[in-house]
């Protein structure tokens, strides 16, 4: 076998080889950032979770105060529960827009990922085989007689 053959067998197993790593570490990162955006769902349910059971103590909280002190639930202070009531919703809405928004920008990375190692692995592929070619070259100018 001359030392070209040899010499192109190994660059294009290194250059598979390189391509394929820097796919996988593509695909690798995406799967992780999808995790991660899962586990920023669940953590935002379970926040909100939260958040919602200590609005509901509060205004309970609020209801039986007024219970005690004689105030029926009806005029100044249930306006002001209810009014307190949707500034909370409002910031609910504000909050789970943010984790949403969080949660699509960790599945966008991925993406992300995914992409650079495909084009990684496409450009490496590339380079190996210019250097094939580069030395292709020069092997067949080395195998050619000069001409005097």
């Amino acid at each position: 076998m001359d030392p070209f053959t040899i010499f192109a067998t190994l660059a294009a197993i290194s250059g598979g080889v390189s391509a394929r790593a820097s796919y996988i570490s593509g695909r690798v990162q995406e799967d992780e950032l999808k995790r991660q955006a899962e586990q920023e769902k669940l953590a935002a349910q379970s926040r909100e979770l939260q958040r919602r059971q200590e609005l509901n103590r509060a205004l309970a909280s609020n209801m039986v105060g007024m219970g005690q002190s004689g105030l029926a639930g009806e005029g100044t202070p249930a306006s002001i529960a209810l009014a307190s009531a949707k500034q909370v919703g409002i910031s609910e809405g504000a909050i789970s827009l943010t984790d949403k928004l969080r949660q699509a920008q960790l599945r966008r990375a991925g993406s992300q990922a995914a992409q650079t190692g495909k084009l990684q692995a496409a450009s490496t592929l590339l380079q190996t085989g210019t250097q094939i070619a580069g030395a292709y070259q020069g092997y067949v100018q080395s195998q050619t007689p000069a001409k005097e």
